[in-house]
């Protein structure tokens, strides 16, 4: 039997804990977890890829079953190339699956033998997203209570 890897792409900007929630979730389902941080040509990141980077493999350190990468490239082309066959994300609302599901359908095209599982996200969580979160952060609110690492560790 082979393992069943699958690929929890997103910007991570930051990597939020419904993120994490995610992931960990996600590990009873699935034998490895690679957390994907893409390269999106058309936003300005407001934290750095390997900051991000450093911050999800240190909050993940516990769990060799998860790592962590970043890319420039499809999402469904990613996922082929790392060998794996399913794509994790995560929903909080019915806005997210619409946009999740089309991009869904596209991953399908590019990459046929990848499935997208979608876990709704849980119910405290749900009003966490990184935008909000940028945003606070960005005048000021302290918002570690929503992420499961300490943003001290972060330079902008």
């Amino acid at each position: 039997m082979t393992d069943r890897i699958a690929l929890f792409p997103g910007s991570f900007d930051p990597f939020t804990k419904g993120h994490e929630d995610i992931v960990l979730r996600g590990l009873n389902l699935f034998d490895q977890i690679i957390v994907g941080i893409g390269h999106n040509s058309n936003k300005k990141r407001y934290f750095s890829l390997e900051a991000m980077q450093g911050l999800i493999e240190k909050t993940f350190e516990a769990f060799p079953q998860v790592s962590v990468v970043t890319y420039d490239d499809l999402t469904a082309n990613m996922a082929r190339s790392l060998g794996a066959r399913f794509l994790v994300r995560g929903l909080r609302n019915t806005t997210d699956f619409e946009y999740e599901n089309s991009i869904s359908q596209v991953n399908r095209h590019v990459y046929p033998d990848v499935e997208t599982v979608f876990l709704i996200t849980s119910p405290h969580l749900a009003p966490i997203s990184s935008t909000i979160i940028r945003e606070l952060h960005k005048y000021g609110h302290n918002v570690d209570e929503y992420l499961p690492y300490q943003l001290s560790e972060v330079t902008i």
